[in-house]
């Protein structure tokens, strides 16, 4: 439920026009009992304490949605990060096993070389991968903060064209 259609479900105020049966009149006569109209500066009021809530509603789960996905990203880099740091040392490792290996059939300076540019094949097709990855991921936005907004503008179109 949208803020607006909450806060329009919470309002519930006694200015309205009823029509109520006292103990001395007949049925087909109602006594018209008025209950007072809110006055102009009244509905602005209430209109201005509205949007001002509906406001701060809103950066608040602007905030709260950012905060979460900024932990979450936090979080993964440091993961990544260390995860990265010890695939580098096994890399070298394994490269070193490479070269120690393909120099028992050529010049070592050749398995070097060999094993140099196998490596950088692999590299360049990591890092087209993780710059598709990075343009999908951006920009952060708060999502769910922009569709209650819209949410709540088309809210409030609907009822001041009625």
């Amino acid at each position: 439920m949208s803020h607006v259609a909450a806060t329009r479900a919470a309002d519930t105020g006694t200015d309205r026009v009823t029509d109520r049966v006292t103990a001395g009149a007949t049925p087909s006569a109602p006594t018209r009992v008025t209950e007072r109209e809110p006055s102009t500066a009244e509905l602005v009021n209430r209109l201005s304490e509205q949007v001002s809530r509906l406001a701060r509603d809103e950066i608040r789960l602007a905030v709260s949605e950012m905060r979460t996905k900024a932990k979450r990203v936090g979080t993964g880099a440091g993961l990544l990060g260390g995860a990265g740091v010890l695939a580098w040392f096994g890399l070298m490792t394994v490269l070193a096993g490479l070269v120690l290996l393909l120099a028992t059939v050529m010049p070592a300076w050749i398995a070097a070389f060999v094993v140099a540019v196998a490596v950088l094949v692999v590299a360049g097709v990591l890092a087209l991968i993780g710059r598709k990855q990075l343009e999908r991921g951006t920009p952060p936005v708060p999502e769910e903060a922009i569709a209650g907004v819209k949410q709540d503008i088309a809210t409030v179109s609907e009822r001041a064209h009625r």
